[in-house]
């Protein structure tokens, strides 16, 4: 199986014309019975061969920490970014493979983001902000070396991270709950909106730029979505039945949302709110025993009959929605 981002390395290479290309893409999806752009495909693995490099690669960095952190842990940090860079130039540059290019990136921002905050010699808000910076200028760097999708992605959890702790750690402790919440929120709406950005440049999701996307939508979800159900009790346990009912009614308008965008990450990231508020409404009925049973059956089955009928619930959501909204995400009609 070739991913798209092959099949346009063919292309530029004049392996294959683009003709040839965008043809084998219309087979493919007809094939399936779906549009191309609706199986929001990221490339994850390559092979198995992807799981064998990974392992070794974790061992490497795992010991390169142990062993310098016996000097400090600020210089562990230090060494192993420099092996993740390292590692990258010959599994994310050379060799182009997709799961081992993910991890090292996330182990060289994380790694970076560890090194600054532990070598600062300043307050704890003061090296968060160095470390968040210093990541995200790791993470810039490093896409502009390697071109990893997940690394803006790991640059914006960085900062999003720092800056909600920062926010909440100049209020008062009563406060701190809300302010996190709304930065939270904040961050999220923001990072979506990015996400948007990089999605309105490839609406047929066959080029990188639809895996950047990809990657900060699945971000930005839970940091819209955990301060919504935190705000309404879900987390605490202290939310009431109709705030249970206000949860529901979210995930269906979630929903929505994802089929209009033609994005998952929205659904996925809702699932364990709407299984707690589901079950919890099922228990007030009386069902007991087997709420969480029921509550699994109810939405698994919902969402295995969404995704079998993924494409012509989009086609009829589609003609609901105004033509500038329309023109911004991914047509139902690609074959």
């Amino acid at each position: 199986m070739y991913s798209d981002q092959e099949l346009d390395s063919a292309v530029a290479a004049g392996a294959i014309s683009a003709e040839t290309a965008e043809a084998l893409r219309r087979h493919v999806a007809q094939l399936r019975s779906t549009p191309s752009a609706d199986e929001e495909q990221v490339r994850l693995i390559t092979s198995f061969s992807d799981v064998f490099v990974v392992v070794g690669c974790a061992m490497v960095l795992v010991a390169i920490g142990l062993l310098l952190k016996t000097v400090s842990g600020w210089l562990a940090a230090l060494g192993v970014a420099f092996c993740s860079w390292a590692l990258a130039e010959v599994f994310a540059r050379r060799r182009h493979m997709a799961l081992p290019s993910i991890v090292l990136t996330l182990t060289f921002v994380g790694a970076v983001f560890l090194c600054v905050f532990l070598a600062g010699r300043n307050n704890v808000m003061v090296s968060l902000a160095l470390a968040s910076g210093a990541a995200l200028i790791a993470g810039y760097a490093h896409w502009r070396r390697f071109f990893v999708p997940i690394t803006f992605s790991a640059g914006a959890c960085a900062v999003a991270g720092s800056l909600i702790l920062l926010a909440s750690g100049f209020v008062p402790s009563e406060n701190r709950q809300f302010v996190s919440n709304l930065t939270a929120f904040a961050l999220g709406v923001l990072i979506f909106l990015i996400a948007m950005r990089w999605d309105r440049t490839d609406l047929k999701r066959t080029t990188r730029r639809s895996d950047v996307a990809f990657w900060l939508h699945l971000l930005a979800a839970p940091l819209i979505v955990h301060p919504v159900f935190s705000a309404l009790g879900v987390l605490g346990g202290s939310a009431t039945s109709s705030a249970y009912v206000v949860v529901l009614a979210i995930y269906v308008l979630l929903a929505l949302v994802s089929l209009a965008l033609d994005r998952r990450a929205l659904l996925v990231s809702a699932l364990v709110y709407a299984l707690v508020a589901l079950a919890t409404l099922l228990k007030d009925f009386g069902i007991v025993s087997f709420s969480y049973a029921l509550t699994a059956l109810i939405l698994g089955g919902a969402l295995l009959m969404l995704s079998t009928y993924w494409h012509g619930a989009r086609v009829s959501l589609l003609k609901h929605l105004p033509a500038w909204l329309q023109s911004r995400v991914p047509s139902s009609g690609y074959a």
